[in-house]
Order: structure tokens, then C-alpha cells, then sequence
């Protein structure tokens, strides 16, 4: 049975693939109307989108923000829309998306930047005030990934409450409670491709391991990929969800066997270490390909700074809560991250590659 239910899920996760996808050809005039899903890049004079996998390139002004109803002109040419008209724009009243936004501020109005653009990056994956310098700081680096909120912040959000709960409850409730505060987070977070993929992951394994029954990280894996497929078909061409899913399958095959062999390093640096070279061995052949180098030290980089993730990710929401209730309060939090930040900004500017 288990081989029949797989079946009819890739069966019909092909079959969603080739029947909702737009097709598109050069040269086609069309208008799309769509909800901005991820978080759009703002650059000096313009605005980058992306609806229906094409890259839509806009006037800087109005801004479009993630969550906005946006009608869009344009011809299609290469992957993209060339020379779009923005013809009507509708912002999302939705309490979550508005309450995200003052969070951002929150950020924007307590740290300078890259500071705050880091913690709304790896708090909510915003990633559309990084400062240019900054952005290519991370990307020459091979840590791109860590400032867009990933699945690597779904573990971290989830082992906390996990660790944290079970010292007031038993574990049962613990992963049923810490399931809610991660479904929560993904909302919050921007419910990009690699946030849903290990939230549905999550809630797989954890699930299963509430029932006392033995969960396969593999199974749990391609069931919450093929799952995503079928309920929107664009993510299959979504890098971030290839990335976040290659890096996940790394983690599952690599990372326990990795750890063992690096027993005598410090435990932090053994984690960092294992859990960034085990996601650089599944994902290196998609980022040759996708951005045509690979940072030879990027594992020993992100295993210098993955350290400050998780307190940069509590300190983050804890401190942009309280400030959208009481703003002083939540700058005074927000301070506390300082130490981290630095930390991370002060390596990634030094190894990044001019």
C-alpha cells in the first residue's frame, strides 16, 4: 500500500506539473494578475518580482511589498517580462502580513543596517532592504542561505521549543505545542518554498515520533516535496526549494557519520561543522550550475557563524514582539543580538572575496 499511495502522489504531482503551468512564449503579450508570494528585491532604480516564473522588473515607486494583489503587463522574453506596466496594486490587509511588516520596522528603527536587514533575514526571511554590498558579501561567501529564513531556522524554531517545553510537559504535548509555534513561524516567516517544505517535514517526523512510531527522515522528505509539488507546481522550479530540499537530503545521509568522525573538535563547532559540510556536498553541483563557482571555504565559514543563528532567531522574535506592543522594550531586546550580528557581519566582511 505504502508503494501504491507513493505512486499516486508522483503520479499526480507530474501530472500538476505539465497541466498548471503557464506556457509562455517570447513575444506573447500578456497580463498577469497574481499575489507577490515572495519577497521582492529592491535595487537603486527598480523593483524585481517574480509571478509565474517570470522575472518582472519594475519602476522603484509604488513598492511593491510580499503579500500585495499586483496586475502586471508586459511581453514575455526570456524567463522575463520586458517592459512591464504595474497597472493596479492592492495592498494585503491580512493581520499576519501586516503584522510581519512592523516587526521589519521594528528592526529597520532599533539596529543600523546590515544589522537589521541580517535579523529580519533570519528571523522572517526578508530579504529585500540587505544592503547591495552586503548581499554580494554573502553570496561571494556561500552564505546567502542563512539570511533567508530556511529550513535551517524551522529546525532551530522547533528543537528549541521542543527542548524548552519538555522541561514543563511531557514530550507528547511538547511536539504537539512546538508543531503550532512552527506552523506559526512559517506564516510569519513569509511561507517561501523552503520554510513550508520543512515545516510539512516537521510535522511529518514529529508527528510520527508523538505516536511513538519510527519515522524515516528520507520518507518524511520526499513525501513533504512531492506534497508541495501538488499544491502549487511553480516550486519545482523554485531554486530555493531545490537548494533547501538538497541541502535537507545532505543533512539526512551525511551529517551523523560526519559528526562522528569529528568527535574531538568543541561541540559547537563539531555541529556548525558537520551540519555545513553535509548540506555543501548535496548542493555544490546545483550552485555550480546556478551561479557558476563554488566557495571552496564556505563550510569552515558557515561553521564560524552558524553558531549565532539560533540566538539571533530568539533574540530576533522576542525582541520585534515586544517592540511592535512597546518599541522601547523591544529595541533594548533587539541590543542584546548586537554582540551576534557584529560577529557574523565582521567575518563575512573579511572572507568575502573583492
Amino acid at each position: 500500500m505504502r508503494y501504491i499511495f507513493y505512486c499516486v502522489l508522483i503520479l499526480l504531482a507530474v501530472l500538476r506539473t505539465f497541466t498548471s503551468r503557464p506556457i509562455y512564449k517570447d513575444g506573447d503579450k500578456i497580463r498577469i494578475t497574481d499575489r507577490v508570494i515572495s519577497e521582492p528585491l529592491y535595487f537603486d532604480n527598480s523593483q524585481r518580482i517574480v509571478l509565474q516564473n517570470l522575472k518582472i522588473y519594475l519602476p522603484k515607486y509604488p513598492v511593491v511589498t510580499y503579500g500585495d494583489s499586483v496586475v502586471v503587463e508586459g511581453v514575455v522574453s526570456d524567463g522575463r517580462l520586458s517592459n512591464p506596466i504595474l497597472v493596479n496594486i492592492e495592498e494585503n490587509k491580512n493581520f499576519l502580513y501586516q503584522f510581519r511588516n512592523k516587526v521589519i520596522k521594528v528592526y529597520q528603527r532599533s539596529l543600523p543596517e546590515p544589522h537589521s536587514s541580517l535579523i529580519a533575514g533570519i528571523t522572517l526571511g526578508s530579504k529585500a532592504s540587505i544592503p547591495k554590498y552586503f548581499w554580494e558579501n554573502l553570496k561571494s561567501t556561500g552564505t546567502l542561505h542563512v539570511v533567508v529564513a530556511s529550513g535551517v531556522n524551522v529546525t532551530f524554531v522547533a528543537k528549541f521549543l521542543i527542548e524548552t517545553l519538555v522541561l514543563f510537559i511531557d514530550r507528547k504535548k511538547a511536539v504537539i505545542a512546538s508543531l503550532s509555534g512552527v506552523w506559526g513561524y512559517a506564516l510569519l516567516s513569509g511561507f517561501d518554498a523552503p520554510i513550508v517544505r520543512a515545516s510539512i517535514m516537521g510535522s511529518i517526523a514529529y508527528t510520527a515520533e508523538a505516536q511513538g512510531r519510527l519515522s524515516s527522515a528520507v520518507n518524511a522528505l520526499f513525501l513533504s516535496g512531492l506534497l508541495m509539488i501538488i499544491l502549487k507546481p511553480d516550486w519545482i522550479q523554485d531554486v530555493g526549494f531545490q537548494l533547501s530540499f538538497l541541502a535537507t537530503l545532505g543533512l539526512v545521509l551525511f551529517e551523523g557519520k560526519l559528526k562522528s568522525k569529528l568527535s574531538m573538535l568543541p561541540r559547537i563547532f563539531r555541529e556548525s561543522l558537520s551540519t555545513t559540510i553535509s548540506a555543501q556536498i548535496a548542493v555544490s553541483p546545483l550552485l555550480l550550475f546556478v551561479f557558476g563557482f563554488i566557495n571552496l571555504l564556505s563550510p569552515l565559514i558557515n561553521a564560524l557563524i552558524l553558531w549565532t543563528i539560533p540566538g539571533i532567531m530568539i533574540i530576533g522574535a522576542l525582541g520585534g514582539i515586544a517592540g511592535v506592543v512597546f518599541e522601547p522594550l523591544g529595541q533594548t531586546i533587539l541590543l542584546m543580538a548586537y554582540p551576534l550580528t557584529w560577529w557574523f557581519t565582521t567575518l563575512i566582511e573579511i572572507l568575502a572575496f573583492k
